[in-house]
């Protein structure tokens, strides 16, 4: 089994798209296990671990006050972004986090430009959020079903190259300024075969407890899979950022992808370099004297 601080820098770099200019999404095997030759159960051991670190970032994450963490999942239906979540943040402090899902914009979000909603739910200092879905929906669902756009109320002409362009130009300056105010913004695409999809809805519909999970739009949209994945690539070719980085992640195997996203955010975390927060001498006498008349209550 790799050691823990060589597998976090493995991973972390293999997925990181770097070079975004040149990106390529084909050349991501969402069966790629990094070459490290770790198995299922070695990997759920180093889950456990990974946990307990993450746990002891976010208290100082918490504790600090000065940076946050805005965490983007996105990925084709099935791709498992909520167990990812689930189980990736199952050791935080649940009062440090908070999942948005973002489902399609009501007619009063409509009324606005696509980044308002988004806006409001980012991350306040010390806290982390999760994006289940995100802004990036608005250069994805809308370039393969540019129809939507006629609901949002836009001046000009639409769906054009230099329509896409401008949003893209959008969301890098809207990370870019979350970054200045001290958000930390992590982007990771859940990259999932195709086949693997199919055996995915299939378990759906065979097991009785998953049915549920099951809808009519999950087989409209296989259709337009061919679009979706150039969507996606040219929504990482154009925000993937120092400041904002996309990490593609391959999540046939789940507990994979689940290892891979919690070292990416554990190095991210540990790169902020964040301290217990020292006390002023007067305030740390003060605690010194109220433990000793607690102890002495004892005697």
């Amino acid at each position: 089994m790799k050691q823990s601080a060589d597998l976090q820098t493995i991973l972390t770099r293999r997925f990181r798209v770097d070079d975004a200019a040149n990106f390529d999404l084909s050349k991501y095997d969402p069966k790629d296990k990094a070459d490290i030759g770790l198995s299922k159960s070695e990997g759920k051991a180093l889950m456990k671990v990974a946990k307990k670190r993450l746990a002891d970032l976010q208290d100082l994450l918490y504790a600090n006050g000065t940076k946050s963490l805005l965490i983007v999942f996105q990925g084709m239906d099935t791709s498992g972004k909520d167990g990812t979540i689930k189980h990736v943040m199952s050791g935080v402090n649940p009062q440090g986090v908070t999942v948005s899902s973002f489902k399609q914009p009501g007619p009063q979000e409509l009324l606005h430009g696509f980044l308002w909603r988004i806006h409001i739910a980012g991350p306040s200092a010390g806290r982390i959020v999760i994006f289940n879905r995100s802004h990036y929906e608005d250069v994805l669902v809308t370039r393969v079903h540019p129809e939507l756009l006629e609901r949002e109320h836009l001046p000009g002409e639409v769906g054009t190259p230099e329509f896409w362009q401008g949003r893209f130009d959008d969301i890098r300056n809207f990370e870019h300024y979350l970054s200045r105010q001290g958000t930390v913004v992590l982007k990771f695409f859940l990259n999932i075969s195709r086949e693997e999809q199919r055996k995915r809805l299939l378990r759906r519909l065979d097991l009785k407890d998953k049915r549920w999970k099951f809808s009519s739009a999950d087989m409209k949209e296989r259709e337009f899979w061919g679009d979706y994945r150039h969507a996606y690539e040219e929504a990482i070719r154009h925000t993937s950022c120092d400041h904002a980085p996309w990490f593609v992640i391959p999540a046939n195997r789940k507990w994979f992808a689940r290892l891979v996203v919690i070292h990416a955010i554990i190095d991210t975390m540990e790169k902020l370099g964040q301290k217990t927060p020292t006390m002023e001498p007067d305030l740390a006498s003060s605690l010194d004297k109220y433990r000793q008349e607690l102890v002495d209550e004892a005697g």
